[in-house]
């Protein structure tokens, strides 16, 4: 698995000022050493201060929703990260990638969609970017809604060369609501996306089946 390019430093917003950067990794997932200083609510600056940051970029997720049966597609597949959280290491999530540089978010949310679920995005929904962990890592996330056909979504789907094992299943909204309210759902970003769906599926419903 070959290196991601570290992204491009946004303009810095007024208020901080950059002193120093250091590459201290420059693995799949660069990671830097960053000195600067920034404003205080009291007023004045802070002191320099030394924060490292894992650069791991843009990415997209979908939740696949089908507003004809009612029925919400998610995911479940193993992460590492989760198990050494003590969380469940076979989590349910959305859909998700990451964007390499130049490549169009809508444009990965479909193809993501295809090699993860099996499934084409009939409409997307554009939902907003979320910043997955501020305190650790740049990565944003994407959200999107994308209309689907729910009879299409079984299997077990993934790319064999990045060792994905993918199992697809499909819940109700009240199903949605029930994982929710018994902590079902312990990735971030799939919780987001069920929330915001289940808020907001009636506007889907309208705009997709009007």
């Amino acid at each position: 698995m070959s290196r991601r390019p570290i992204p491009p430093d946004p303009a810095p917003p007024e208020g901080v000022e950059h002193l120093g950067r250091e590459l201290l990794h420059d693995g799949f997932l660069p990671v830097e050493k960053r000195t600067l200083r920034h404003r205080l609510f009291a007023g004045g600056w802070s002191q320099p201060l030394t924060r490292e940051v894992v650069r791991r970029g843009v990415a997209v997720a979908v939740i696949p929703y089908d507003p004809v049966r009612r029925r919400v597609v998610l995911i479940e597949q193993f992460r590492i990260g989760a198990q050494l959280a003590d969380q469940p290491a076979w989590q349910v999530e959305v859909v998700a990638g990451l964007v390499e540089p130049g490549e169009d978010h809508a444009a990965v949310a479909r193809r993501e969609l295809q090699e993860e679920a099996g499934l084409e995005a009939l409409d997307l929904e554009p939902v907003q970017g979320v910043v997955a962990s501020p305190g650790a890592m740049d990565e944003t996330v994407w959200l999107y809604a994308a209309r689907v056909d729910a009879e299409a979504a079984q299997g077990i789907h993934g790319l064999d060369h990045e060792g994905e094992d993918i199992r697809v299943f499909t819940v109700s909204l009240d199903e949605l609501a029930d994982l929710v309210d018994r902590g079902g759902l312990t990735n971030s970003t799939t919780l987001i996306a069920a929330l915001w769906l289940l808020r907001h599926h009636g506007d889907l419903d309208a705009a997709w089946t009007g």
